[in-house]
């Protein structure tokens, strides 16, 4: 059985199947927990310091996103993702983000920067930490802040459920490296453009963002990096 580490706390703002489904989903997103392996709830209680119990209700929630699936008696596999699968969930990512960054730029409120920047340092500590839980959900939550700004709650939620289906296998390999380091840094530079108004560059700035799914984050190198 692979071995995934905890690092974080888990969130105490979350219920204790909440806490674990976070984790667990971090650490099949990011690769800790790979493509064909077995992992029973006993082992995976055992490693969280709860009881069986959360951990099958947060299992059978990642049933629904497709992330494992269940083996009779023996615990929950994780499933694999085909290329096609991810280049078609970024190639929909990359027609709905970057235009929104481009709509967002000089229309959130000055007021919202110095939480926004906050949530932007948590990512660059995630990363330079390396705490994969840490960091995706800091980049959840970056994310939903800032296009909750749009007056499209029907886009925002829709871009959401994309990027909690994006898997990001090669993610884990990149730990403490300038990769990940880089792909962090963007956060700021992407509130500096929509304070500036800068729309054309906020959306170029999306675009190269969402395109670390299929390069650095899949462990392929990307081209101009």
């Amino acid at each position: 059985m692979s071995q995934f580490s905890v690092v974080t706390p888990l969130q105490p703002v979350l219920n204790l199947r909440e806490r674990v489904e976070v984790a667990l989903e971090a650490a099949i997103r990011s690769g800790e927990m790979p493509a064909g392996e077995l992992f029973s709830a006993p082992a995976l209680a055992a490693k969280f310091n709860v009881s069986a119990t959360p951990v099958r209700e947060a299992m059978l929630n990642l049933e629904k996103l497709g992330f494992v699936e269940a083996v009779r008696n023996k615990g929950f596999r994780v499933t694999g993702i085909r290329d096609e699968d991810v280049a078609n969930i970024v190639a929909v990512r990359r027609m709905l983000e970057p235009a929104l960054a481009r709509e967002l730029a000089g229309q959130i409120p000055a007021d919202e920067y110095g939480h926004l920047r906050a949530m932007a340092d948590a990512i660059v500590d995630g990363a330079s930490k390396g705490d994969l839980t840490t960091y995706l959900e800091a980049d959840r939550a970056f994310h939903e802040a800032v296009n909750a700004h749009s007056d499209n709650p029907r886009l925002t939620s829709l871009i959401s459920q994309l990027r909690k289906e994006t898997r990001l296998p090669g993610l884990a390999g990149l730990l403490a490296t300038e990769e990940l380091s880089k792909s962090a840094a963007e956060h700021h530079e992407l509130l500096d453009l929509l304070e500036a108004g800068d729309g054309e560059q906020a959306e170029a700035v999306m675009h190269r963002h969402i395109g670390h799914v299929i390069g650095w984050w899949a462990g392929r190198p990307e081209a101009g990096a």
